[in-house]
């Protein structure tokens, strides 16, 4: 068996990623995919954490929810040089698929989600939400497929990603991708790029408020949203406060 090949940039899913950073992965590392299975009327919730101590680091999820079951992802995204997930997902009739995910990095970083949510049989929902955070030169990105079949009538799916870019060096990238056969479905999705919003800034400095406090609490919120689905409080709490840390100063 021929070894695969590193990926480059003229493949879509790679266009905005670091590939160079690739070089440090052992070849094996292209094929290596984690198995979620959920079984019929089951339901699995998980975190992913790529934290600072990483260097670079590729997660590769395949998930299979079987009929009426629910799979719940949540992850933080803030590895070294390059962090990347990638999540392939299956539904079958009245299956939901939740994924909640912050990107967050300076330097000269990139973390990205690659998602690819196929809606095979009726009735089956699923919803993305995305927050990055960037400064200096880091690059956040998010790339999000959905493939609803001619027979999967009835798909209610969406994406929402956002992103905050902290000074005029740092990027954000957002690809959403609806391909879809079946005429009864409700799909959707949105991206915004900008900085944080300077009428609430001085709304709350005008309640004397310092600068400092009100960046904090304005990115706090804007990255909670990614959490909102998350029904255990510590955990929820525990993955904003792992996403504030990777600020540093900066939140």
């Amino acid at each position: 068996m021929e070894p695969a090949l590193s990926p480059t940039r003229r493949d879509e899913d790679w266009r905005y990623s670091d590939v160079e950073a690739l070089a440090s992965l052992d070849q094996d590392t292209f094929e290596n995919w984690r198995d979620i299975d959920v079984a019929a009327g089951e339901s699995v919730c998980e975190s992913i954490v790529i934290d600072a101590a990483s260097g670079t680091d590729l997660r590769r999820l395949r998930v299979r929810i079987g009929k009426g079951g629910r799979c719940e992802l949540f992850a933080v995204n803030a590895g070294g040089r390059l962090g990347r997930v990638e999540i392939v997902v299956r539904l079958a009739t009245g299956a939901h698929f939740e994924f909640g995910g912050v990107t967050l990095g300076g330097g000269d970083t990139t973390r990205e989600f690659v998602t690819r949510v196929a809606h095979g049989e009726p009735g089956a929902t699923s919803n993305q939400t995305v927050r990055s955070v960037h400064w200096d030169s880091g690059t956040g990105n998010f790339l999000g497929r959905i493939d609803v079949v001619r027979d999967a009538q009835k798909t209610n799916a969406g994406q929402d990603f956002k992103a905050l870019l902290l000074n005029k060096g740092a990027s954000a990238n957002a690809v959403p991708q609806l391909e879809i056969f079946a005429d009864d479905v409700k799909c959707n999705h949105g991206a915004t790029v900008g900085q944080l919003d300077e009428a609430a800034r001085f709304y709350m400095a005008a309640r004397g408020i310092p600068p400092e406090l009100s960046q904090k609490l304005l990115i706090r919120a804007f990255l909670a949203d990614a959490f909102l689905a998350l029904g255990d409080e510590a955990e929820r709490e525990r993955l904003l406060e792992l996403a504030l840390d990777a600020l540093g100063e900066r939140a």
